[in-house]
């Protein structure tokens, strides 16, 4: 077979010059060693020679009978052949520099950061598209309609110069549209999908049988496979329906070629788009609305920089504000967008100019907890918009509208409807009627303002008295559950979910929004409490056991020493024991560098996601590291003794004022070691001991 062969060929190459004991990996970007013959075959491969009986027993296997069983294992075969060309290259070298905007290997780090998008069907499913469309314009059609759906893109082969000639910019940090390269790279789709089964419900090494249904029913991907066939091609389709994911070719098949829902042929594209999300089963929520620009999750993470910049508003240039306020019904048009001032066509080009964001909500079920809710949306559907950009919050805000935006007659009355549409789609069972105030005049702003400032005292004041202790009812959070079957969140007012995006707050609302949902409320009254020190409720034991298919019987909610909270694959933070300084590390997904514990982020994350409860080590949500019930059985805020410095510096002030809280001292933060002082235990001790850090004077924690 030639996927095997040319594989042979290049292992054999490669051990000739360099030896059967050269190192194999992907530049230390994953824990996962080469993930998809780990995840199929259970071989962690480190040396080049290790790949030998890996390749022997996949040609061992194939048989040249046309029968469909074959034809599978032929898939199976490829994706061991594809994968060792693909670590050969990078062993020797001849991965380096590929041309960009090319990817190649996607790091574990992106697998993670958009796990939480596939959670919550943000990201409702994936596409791979190998080879090339019939024209340049056709492939940026489709690609547009397929990111304003919000699917995830794999591209492989010349779409990526089709796409490069049409003005295409790739931003994989910005969205996962991810160039990967030529033919042979498409491994790296099947190697990301592989890790999101190893990463999220923690499938072991080698269970082939669960990570392939796996792949089937959880992640939802097809294939569009374009331009001219060959053997080699059509084995790699074959590599596809092995994982679960059909393959629709726009070539004409015979007859006997067509595998009904797994290996057809359409012609036109945009019907080819709609018969795999079809085939899939895959749900659109993307909304259609009226406006001349793209909108939707995929231009979340756009930036609009000063010189694409036409307006803005607030970022300290201006004054500026949002606020979302509950109302009575006789006082609110629903779907009536106001603007008070003057209008984008109006505007300067590169001034800045005042922005009151006012929108009025009402709704019987709607209560006043819920604004703070829906306001920080306000960032996410800002955001949605393509060339819009927004980030703060409060009169903290900050908003740019795009000089291509502006070109193409984008008004803020289309900004009101952006933000109307999205906010009665996701709040459908709590908001009944909804306007949008959108205020440029300067005298208009300052009342806005006046208003927010007072909404936001009385909202703090009610927010500082809301306390674990001053609740009834916690919530569970199993949104994770579509990825990590067996993990589960307990949420209360000082403690979020640890993807960092579920508040009490949040869930509460969920739970209102959809009384069966994720969010479930749970009894934390006194009768249900077996050890207010550890944490421990009967209720939170009940509810663990019957929503982890009994995986875990037993949460704490205040230790991590003693049946800790199970992690998974989306927490924003894992925290580590060290022991030779009787504290506490933090890293985070976005610290890519070695940890005091001997583990990246990565590492760590593989051993204990999954839903695992693993005492000693704990995945968070990095505000809870400055709560008041931040881990109060195992000494609280005084046992953080390292974190990454962008961590830090984000949480210096909430760190500070915590640490004169607990008798730290002014300057808790300062007594934290980071990266620039050391990643062992043996190169930040000195730092510790000189800074008096508390954990050395606390009780051992083993």
């Amino acid at each position: 077979m030639v996927a095997l062969s040319y594989a042979e060929i290049l292992l054999n190459k490669a051990i000739k010059d360099y030896g059967d004991d050269h190192p194999v990996g992907y530049g230390g970007e994953t824990a996962y060693f080469i993930p998809a013959i780990r995840a199929l075959s259970g071989v962690e491969v480190t040396k080049l020679g290790e790949f030998v009986p890996i390749l022997n027993k996949m040609r061992d296997l194939v048989r040249s009978e046309l029968t469909l069983e074959n034809a599978l294992q032929w898939g199976e075969s490829v994706i061991h052949a594809a994968e060792i060309i693909e670590a050969v290259r990078y062993a020797t070298g001849a991965h380096e520099a590929p041309p960009k905007p090319w990817t190649g290997f996607i790091p574990d780090t992106y697998v993670r950061k958009w796990g939480i998008k596939h959670v919550d069907w943000t990201i409702p499913g994936e596409v791979v598209i190998v080879g090339r469309f019939r024209t340049s314009e056709d492939a940026i059609r489709i690609v547009n309609k397929l990111v304003q759906k919000g699917f995830m893109l794999f591209l492989v082969d010349e779409v990526i110069e089709q796409l490069l000639e049409q003005g295409y910019k790739f931003d994989i940090d910005g969205w996962p549209i991810y160039p990967l390269g030529n033919f042979t790279q498409v491994i790296h789709a099947v190697n990301y999908a592989l890790r999101a089964s190893s990463i999220f419900p923690g499938i072991p090494a080698g269970d082939k049988f669960n990570h392939r249904n796996y792949q089937r029913d959880r992640i939802l991907v097809y294939v569009m496979a374009l331009g001219e066939r060959d053997i080699v091609k059509v084995a790699a389709c074959f590599a596809a329906i092995y994982l679960g994911f059909p393959v629709l070719v726009d070539q004409p098949l015979e007859e006997d070629e067509i595998w009904k829902d797994w290996y057809f042929y359409v012609d036109d594209y945009d019907e080819m788009m709609q018969e795999g999300i079809e085939v899939r089963g895959i749900k659109i929520t993307a909304i259609e609305i009226d406006v001349p620009i793209a909108h939707g999750p995929a231009f979340e993470g756009e930036a609009i920089r000063r010189a694409e910049m036409f307006v803005e508003f607030g970022g300290g240039r201006s004054k500026a504000c949002e606020l979302v306020k509950m109302v009575d019904q006789d006082e609110i048009t629903d779907g009536k967008i106001e603007i008070i001032g003057p209008d984008i066509a109006d505007m300067e080009e590169g001034k800045a100019y005042p922005m009151g964001i006012v929108i009025k909500v009402y709704g019987r079920k709607f209560q006043s907890d819920f604004e703070p809710v829906l306001e920080r949306r306000i960032h996410y559907f800002m955001n949605y918009g393509e060339g819009v950009w927004h980030m703060g919050q409060r009169d903290q805000n900050w908003m740019r509208i795009s000089k291509g935006a502006k070109e193409a007659g984008f008004t803020l009355n289309d900004l009101g409807k952006i933000m109307y549409a999205y906010f009665k789609k996701e709040y459908a069972a709590i908001v009944d009627r909804l306007e949008v105030n959108l205020i440029t005049d300067e005298a208009e702003v300052d009342k806005a303002i006046e208003e927010a400032t007072a909404k936001y005292k009385t909202r703090d004041d009610r927010l500082a008295t809301l306390r674990d202790d001053a609740v009834e009812e916690f919530y569970t959070c199993t949104l994770c559950q579509s990825f990590a079957p067996t993990h589960i969140c307990f949420v209360s007012p000082e403690r979020t979910g640890l993807c960092g995006a579920v508040s009490w707050l949040d869930a509460k609302a969920t739970f209102e929004i959809d009384p069966t949902g994720v969010c479930q409320p749970i009894d934390i009254t006194e009768k249900n409490i077996i050890d207010p020190v550890l944490g421990e409720w009967s209720t939170i034991n009940e509810e663990a056991a019957a929503r982890t298919q009994g995986k875990t019987t037993e949460v704490c909610m205040y230790t991590m020493m003693d049946r800790p909270m199970t992690t998974c694959g989306c927490c924003e933070c894992i925290l580590a024991l060290v022991p030779e300084c009787n504290g506490f590390m933090v890293t985070t997904r976005e610290h890519k560098g070695m940890t005091p514990v001997g583990m990246t982020f990565s590492t760590l994350a593989g051993m204990v996601g999954g839903g695992n409860q693993t005492p000693g080590f704990l995945g968070l949500g990095r505000l809870y590291l400055v709560s008041k019930k931040f881990l109060p059985a195992d000494g609280g805020l005084g046992r953080i003794i390292w974190l990454p410095k962008e961590l830090k510096d984000e949480l210096a002030d909430q760190l500070n004022e915590r640490g004169k809280e607990e008798g730290f001292g002014d300057n808790f933060a300062d007594m934290i070691a980071d990266e620039t002082v050391g990643e062992t235990p043996d190169e930040i001790m000195p730092y510790l001991e000189e800074k008096g850090h508390p954990a050395l004077t606390m009780d051992s924690l083993f």
